[in-house]
């Protein structure tokens, strides 16, 4: 399934950024794939990146070949291995992590147990991965709207 929030409608056509779901697919495979080599990737494989299943230990296997693959063709090296999470905390939808709470603070919103449970794993990992420090966070905000968890302004 292909799912892209509307939070990134900026780049989706173009895909000249990693959407949110080719980076849960990065993290559960543990690939850190640079913008760098995302940019050297012609459309037809990010479109397959984007495609290609990476759920079942079979395919998470099948997507880092394919990923590694592409990034040796197109750079020389293989990408960077990340650790993978044996226990991601976007699947646990029983703890805000502290970093969502930190910066939706920081924006005057509290966000309660039950808003978070009532999101699917990848809004969550799509919040985590937004509300990091070395993250830019401009669209934060625009995600908890999209995700129902604060009223949009007009």
């Amino acid at each position: 399934m292909t799912y892209f929030f509307q939070f990134e409608a900026d780049f989706v056509n173009s895909l000249n950024c990693i959407p949110m779901q080719v980076r849960l697919k990065l993290d559960t495979c543990g690939v850190k794939l640079k913008l760098l080599h995302w940019n050297k990737f012609i459309q037809q494989e990010r479109q397959a990146l984007v495609e290609m299943p990476c759920t079942t230990v079979e395919e998470i296997t099948a997507y880092e070949e394919y990923l590694q693959q592409l990034v040796l063709a197109h750079t020389g090296t293989v990408a960077s291995k990340l650790a993978i999470e044996p226990h991601p905390p976007w699947l646990d939808a029983t703890i805000i992590p502290s970093s969502i709470e930190g910066k939706a603070q920081e924006l005057g919103i509290s966000i309660t147990l039950s808003q978070w449970k009532s999101l699917a794993p990848v809004q969550r990992f799509a919040l985590m991965k937004l509300s990091r420090p070395s993250h830019e966070n401009k669209n934060f905000l625009p995600a908890l709207q999209e995700f129902g968890l604060v009223k949009m302004e007009n």
